[in-house]
């Protein structure tokens, strides 16, 4: 019988492995976890034009009357539900997501909610916000005297 040597810190994980796993988990594979408490995750694309900001969310299967978009000041929120369809037969392989979605984001720009649209093509809902006006981009002509 042989003996060895006790050392307390080796199966105690680094900071870089715990911080490793934290990135991993929340970056890397954000589609396994639940958003928001609801079942499906729904990714989106925002980005910013010169006059509007833009999101898209690929939502394959809902009508667009199932979708409900809501903005409050800067938060926008997107939700809705994507039903699973009535199959007979047992299932060999499922890897859609089916069930209540939600998303909530923060934008940090003012925008015109009320002058907002969404539309919705072929399965891709795009929302387009209007940028406020104190915040577009003004150019002034310099006149000479």
């Amino acid at each position: 019988m042989s003996m060895s040597r006790w050392e307390p810190f080796k199966e105690m994980m680094t900071l870089r492995e715990a911080m490793d796993r934290l990135f991993e988990d929340s970056f890397v594979r954000p589609a396994r976890l639940p958003h928001e408490g609801v079942g499906v995750y729904l990714p989106l694309d925002i980005f910013t034009t010169k006059d509007a900001v833009v999101i898209r969310a690929s939502v394959p299967g809902v009508k667009p009357q199932d979708v409900e978009i809501t903005i409050e000041g800067d938060t926008i929120s997107l939700r809705g539900e994507t039903l699973a369809p009535q199959e007979e037969g047992t299932f060999l392989l499922q890897e859609q997501r089916y069930g209540p979605f939600a998303r909530s984001i923060q934008i940090a720009l003012p925008v015109q909610a009320d002058k907002a649209e969404a539309k919705f093509e072929n399965g891709v809902l795009t929302l387009t916000i209007p940028k406020a006006e104190e915040i577009k981009p003004k150019v002034i002509k310099v006149k000479s005297v």
